[in-house]
């Protein structure tokens, strides 16, 4: 490796290492402020949290990367420029795509060593979250007994009207249903007074209720014992409740109950998924089809029966002259029974029609998991091209003009995706084209800018519209 070549290398992987370390933490940030609403208030520990995080992490690359190569590439290269650093080159003989060449090859590798990542440490991942962030969402929020509602509080509900003293734990006006094996409200307690001895975050709740009355209906075996013993009432100075809370959030956070979804796939497995599903697919509708012509057309040519017209006419002549019979048709019954028909076919295509797209849709999504895989090495390979070319054109580096426009750059490559993708879910346009269009875009102003930095040129050249423009002012307003 040439000593250049070796500099240059190094510049720029200082540069993108740093950029992607802080691009990965915002997302990371990010990602927790977004699924805020699934680990607050749950009582998860640091590990926990740290956990879904790292596991949620690995689907934040295709993102993270292409920004920090953009990024990393716009301003080393600017650097270079505005440190006059490649007029030393070109003075020695160096051109600009000689200095890009070593840097090309390696996003040749990162691109092909992205490809392996995302296919994978990406579905690992997205096993391991998605599995986690299932099981977190079972999880009951932390018990909080609040004044005037209903708490759900493990095998009962319990509302106050005020909590009061040290720490809260004096209750007033305590009411309680408590739950029973058949899932009616059988048992009510109430108290004028109460006192919470134990912490609502401990295994085993205590309750102490004072001056109240505990309801009950009797369960009788007949409908006269029933009428006899209503319910049972008992008065109490002092009632001790111990709640079990064991099993209020009994959940296994390990439990992987998801394995087959399509971001969990590697792009052998895609394949297989694509395939049946697309066999199924067409089984379907096959089926359909012919269920539903033999249902509404053949077996009803074949039930009627005209006395007065031959069988060729039903299809040959007019099906008017047999609604205008009134000796041998029921007119407004023959109608209205059309009409119902009618409406019934139309229903059943709109159910069916919803329950394809919903199918093709599944199929879609597929489709755009796998082309995703190999998009993201031309990406790689694209941006570095612009953010290199635009560095050395603007001959300017640090963080403020090639941030906004690498941020504006990706944001258009990122946007461009999402809008094909959105598009393909409802198969408006091909699954491949969707994938593929954010590359497609990028891919000739790529080798446009990198042609207009070698020769060292601006962005557009607008001499042929100017020097026109300038010819025909001089000669309305003169030399001047």
């Amino acid at each position: 490796m040439k000593i250049v070549d070796r500099y240059i290398i190094n510049q720029y992987i200082k540069r993108l290492a740093s950029i992607f370390g802080i691009c990965m933490l915002i997302f990371i940030v990010q990602t927790f402020w977004l699924f805020i609403d699934d680990l607050a208030g749950k009582g998860l520990d640091f590990e926990t949290i740290f956990k879904f995080l790292i596991y949620y992490s690995p689907k934040l690359i295709p993102i993270v990367l292409p920004l920090s190569i953009l990024l990393a590439s716009l301003m080393t290269f600017g650097d270079f420029a505005e440190n006059y650093e490649f007029a030393a080159m070109k003075s020695a003989g160096i051109s600009l795509i000689r200095c890009m060449s070593g840097l090309f090859l390696v996003h040749i590798m990162i691109g092909v060593g992205s490809y392996y990542f995302s296919n994978h440490v990406i579905p690992y991942g997205e096993l391991k979250s998605y599995n986690l962030r299932r099981n977190l969402a079972k999880l009951k929020p932390a018990i909080v007994i609040r004044e005037g509602i209903f708490n759900d509080l493990g095998q009962m509900n319990i509302k106050v009207k005020r909590k009061y003293g040290l720490e809260q734990r004096l209750l007033e006006d305590v009411i309680i249903h408590e739950k029973t094996i058949d899932h009616k409200n059988r048992i009510v307690i109430k108290a004028k007074r109460g006192e919470l001895k134990s912490k609502t975050t401990d295994a085993t709740l205590q309750l102490v209720l004072y001056d109240g009355n505990r309801y009950e209906e009797i369960i009788g075996k007949d409908y006269q014992e029933k009428l006899r013993l209503p319910h049972a009432k008992v008065h109490f100075e002092k009632y001790v409740m111990n709640i079990d809370l064991s099993t209020f959030n009994n959940i296994d956070l390990n439990e992987e109950n998801y394995t087959s979804t399509f971001r969990m796939q590697k792009v052998n497995q895609l394949h297989v998924s694509i395939d049946s599903l697309e066999r199924d697919f067409e089984e379907q509708k096959k089926v359909f089809s012919d269920n539903f012509r033999e249902k509404h057309f053949k077996s009803q040519i074949k039930s009627v029966e005209i006395e007065d017209y031959e069988p060729d006419s039903l299809i040959t002549g007019n099906l008017l002259h047999i609604i205008q019979n009134n000796t041998k048709w029921r007119r407004r019954q023959s109608v209205n029974n059309a009409i119902n028909d009618v409406k019934s076919i139309l229903r059943s295509l709109e159910n069916k029609k919803r329950t394809y797209f919903i199918y093709q849709k599944l199929i879609n999504l597929h489709k755009i998991t796998l082309y995703d895989r190999f998009t993201i090495i031309f990406a790689c390979i694209f941006l570095f091209l612009i953010g290199a070319s635009m560095g050395a054109i603007i001959k300017k580096g640090g963080l403020g003009l090639p941030m906004v426009l690498s941020v504006l750059i990706f944001l258009s490559y990122h946007y461009i995706g999402i809008f094909g993708k959105n598009a393909a879910e409802d198969n408006s346009i091909n699954p491949f084209l969707a994938s593929w269009i954010s590359t497609i875009v990028i891919a000739p102003f790529a080798f446009y800018l990198t042609k207009r930095a070698s020769y060292d040129e601006g962005f557009i050249n607008l001499d042929f519209i100017i020097t026109p423009l300038k010819e025909i002012f001089k000669k309305i307003l003169g030399p001047k």
